[in-house]
C-alpha cells in the first residue's frame, strides 16, 4: 500500500492505496462541510470565492479563503519535505510519517473540534485542508501521480476521455491498460463516495468524532503494511 516489496509499484499498490485514502477523504469532506458548511478536502471553489471577495473589497474574507488555500499547499509541501529529508537520511523513503500526522491532526480535530465549531470555524477548516494537502502529495508522489484522492473533477475529467478511448483503442494491450485505469479511477470515486455516505450517516451520533474513524482506517493501513511486509520478508 505505502510501501511494497520489489522495484516497482504495481497496478494492486495503487488500487489498495487509492481504496484507503479517497475512503478517508470522502469522511473528511462530509465532516468538515457537515460541522462548518466548507469544503475540506479540495481548493478549488475557495479560489474562486478568494476573487469573489477581493473584487467585494472584503479583506477579512478575502483572507479567510486565501488562508484556506493556503493551508492545503502547506499541506502537499510539508509533506514532501517530509519524505525527501527522510529519504536523504536513510536512502529509503517513508511515507509512514505524513500518514502518521494526518491520522494524529484527525483524531485532535474529532477530540476538541466540536468545541470549536461555533468560535474558530474557520481554523477547523485550514487545519483538515492541510490534512488533506499532506494526504493528496503524498499519495502523487508515491503513485507518480496515477492516483489522486481529495478531489473528483480531475477524475471524471479523465474517466470520460478514457471511456471514449474505448471505442478507438483496439490493440489488446491498449485495452488492458485504458481497463485497467478506468478501474482505478471508477474505485476512487467509489470509495470516496462509500467514505462520504458513512460520514454522512453517522454525523448525526457522532458529529465530528466520526474523523476519529477516519484516523483508524489510516492507522489500519500502516499496521497491515508493516505486517504484510514482515511476512513477505519472512517467506524469502
Amino acid at each position: 500500500m505505502f510501501r511494497h516489496s520489489g522495484k516497482k509499484r504495481t497496478f494492486r499498490h495503487n488500487m489498495r492505496i487509492a481504496s484507503l485514502l479517497s475512503f478517508v477523504a470522502g469522511i473528511v469532506n462530509v465532516a468538515g462541510f457537515l460541522s462548518i458548511q466548507q469544503l475540506t478536502t479540495n481548493v478549488t471553489g475557495h479560489f474562486a470565492f478568494f476573487v469573489d471577495e477581493v473584487f467585494r473589497w472584503n479583506f477579512w474574507g478575502s483572507l479567510v479563503f486565501f488562508l484556506y488555500i493556503f493551508f492545503f499547499l502547506l499541506g502537499s509541501f510539508v509533506s514532501n519535505m517530509i519524505v525527501e529529508i527522510i529519504s536523504k537520511l536513510n536512502d529509503k523513503p517513508s511515507y509512514r510519517t505524513p500518514i502518521i500526522i494526518e491520522s494524529i491532526i484527525l483524531l485532535l480535530v474529532a477530540t476538541f473540534g466540536q468545541k470549536l465549531i461555533y468560535t474558530h470555524a474557520d481554523f477547523i477548516a485550514c487545519v483538515l485542508l492541510f490534512t488533506m494537502g499532506l494526504q493528496n502529495s503524498l499519495v502523487t508522489k508515491i503513485s507518480k501521480a496515477t492516483v489522486r484522492t481529495t478531489h473528483l473533477t480531475g477524475l471524471f475529467t479523465d474517466l470520460g476521455i478514457e471511456l471514449s478511448q474505448l471505442f478507438f483503442y483496439k490493440l489488446p494491450e491498449q485495452k488492458k491498460k485504458l481497463l485497467s485505469s478506468i478501474k482505478l479511477r471508477l474505485t476512487i470515486i467509489s470509495f470516496f463516495f462509500l467514505g462520504g455516505f458513512l460520514g454522512g450517516i453517522l454525523y448525526s451520533s457522532l458529529q465530528l468524532n466520526i474523523l476519529a474513524i477516519a484516523a483508524a482506517f489510516l492507522l489500519f493501513g500502516l499496521i497491515y503494511d508493516e505486517i504484510r511486509l514482515k511476512i513477505a520478508r519472512f517467506n524469502h
